[in-house]
């Protein structure tokens, strides 16, 4: 694919099948499990692996549809790229890629902040700062990210075998306890079985969100039109599978009347199973699973920046590649700046709560775009087609998401996301964007 100038050099077409499913599971397969089975319990007793299962169904609707998307369009900043195929509006393009830029860049910050205590506790550093730590962790990721895609799906490889393996290590000392309580056992409720069911599947849906990633890696995919679609499915179902059985054992193995009382819901059923296991190793475990989720954000946004640039809807600055390195080192300077800047600040979480809003918002339009595409004369098929009904569904979903969030009464992370809309769309305006003929040949092109 030929970049902003036609002289320079490209992205490296190098992640194959594994290292994408991989890539996948990993921005999955992140530190929230670690406390979301908690207050899973706490909702829906022992059921809870009901609620894995249903999320699953209703993440896997979006899923698919992004990955019928990357098997016909397997660009950077495919979201943005097929809501402007779709709807040719480079202003709802454009909120659309700066809204999951910002999803990434909350996600970074608070994860840099997390890697950054528990290191200080780990290594007793109590005299070195937090925000020292955290900046020189955002410094390390940037560099992997610099040196090379090869050198970053290495680093995610590791850490992500290390997240696992600590999730696995919950099914294997706990499996034994398997079979001694009721898995439909569920706290006292006035409402049915299936409204506790689809109340816990809100809350766990979450642990899903991170396939979102897989598309912005597209240009840096061998034969992406193939290995897109079967990574991500692949991905999804793991990850199920691994969820589902770590809320078994959980369950099995702690009462969840208990587990949703716990600090540390995963680390209570490891002291209770395994009480040889040392109390340090799953703050190791944590910060290499939060450290990969950050890896994977930042590797993201800087793919995400680079398709923009692409496209016409971002300065070309961001769309250049180190010519040694074929990696988008302007936008991962870039990113450094605002990323460090969020992590200085400290508490981002209504922040980090506001731009989930706008991911889902952004599933509704990609989702919506899908369908578009589909209806339209002409256009070209992908290699994965899913039925209309899929993206269909996938767009309700999230919209009853949206509303459930608004809903819940806090309305700080409601107004800030309308804000950042409208902060988005004002740079919009201020910066032109969309205003060359780049969008045009872009979108024109196949």
């Amino acid at each position: 694919m030929t970049p902003p100038d036609g002289d320079q050099p490209t992205l490296l077409r190098t992640i194959g099948p594994f290292q994408l499913t991989l890539y996948g599971l990993g921005s999955m397969l992140g530190a929230g499990i670690y406390g979301l089975v908690g207050k899973a319990a706490g909702q829906l007793g022992s059921a809870i692996w009901m609620a894995f299962f249903v999320s699953m169904v209703a993440a896997l609707l979006t899923g698919l549809s992004y990955a019928s998307i990357a098997s016909r369009y397997p660009k950077a900043a495919g979201a943005a790229y097929v809501t402007q195929r779709a709807y040719g509006k480079p202003l709802l393009s454009y909120l659309v890629g700066l809204a999951v830029v910002c999803s990434g860049l909350t996600s970074i910050a608070t994860q840099s902040n997390v890697v950054a205590a528990n290191v200080k506790v780990l290594f007793g550093w109590e005299a070195v700062p937090i925000e020292l730590l955290a900046l020189g962790f955002l410094l390390m990721i940037a560099g992997v990210l610099v040196r090379g895609i090869r050198e970053s799906l290495w680093f995610n490889l590791v850490c992500t075998g290390i997240e696992a393996a600590g999730l696995l290590l919950v099914i294997a000392v706990g499996i034994d306890h398997w079979g001694s309580v009721s898995l439909f056992e569920v706290p006292p409720h006035d409402s049915s079985m299936a409204l506790i069911v689809m109340q816990g599947a809100v809350l766990t849906f979450f642990s899903f969100i991170g396939f979102e990633d897989m598309l912005n890696v597209s240009e840096e995919v061998k034969n992406p039109r193939r290995n897109m679609p079967l990574a991500l499915i692949s991905a999804m179902l793991i990850a199920t599978a691994i969820y589902m059985a770590v809320a078994i054992t959980a369950v099995s193995v702690v009462p969840w009347q208990e587990l949703a009382a716990a600090a540390g819901p995963l680390t209570e059923v490891i002291d209770r199973a395994a009480p040889w296991f040392p109390a340090v190793g799953f703050t190791i475990i944590t910060i290499f699973a939060v450290a990969n989720t950050a890896l994977i954000n930042y590797l993201m946004a800087s793919r995400m920046l680079y398709g923009l640039s692409y496209q016409g809807l971002m300065p070309k600055a961001l769309g250049k590649v180190h010519a040694r390195r074929q990696t988008p080192h302007v936008a991962i300077a870039a990113l450094f700046v605002v990323v460090a800047a969020l992590a200085l600040v400290g508490n981002i979480k209504e922040l980090a709560s506001a731009t989930v809003l706008l991911l889902l918002c952004v599933f509704v339009v990609v989702n919506m775009a899908l369908v578009v595409l589909k209806r339209r004369a002409g256009e070209a098929r992908g290699a994965f087609e899913v039925p209309i009904l899929v993206p269909v569904c996938g767009s309700l979903i999230c919209l009853a998401l949206i509303v459930v969030r608004v809903s819940e009464g806090n309305w700080l992370a409601p107004a800030i996301a309308a804000g950042l809309l409208a902060l988005i769309g004002a740079l919009y305006v201020v910066t032109g964007a969309g205003k060359g003929d780049r969008l045009a040949q872009f979108t024109q092109a196949d």
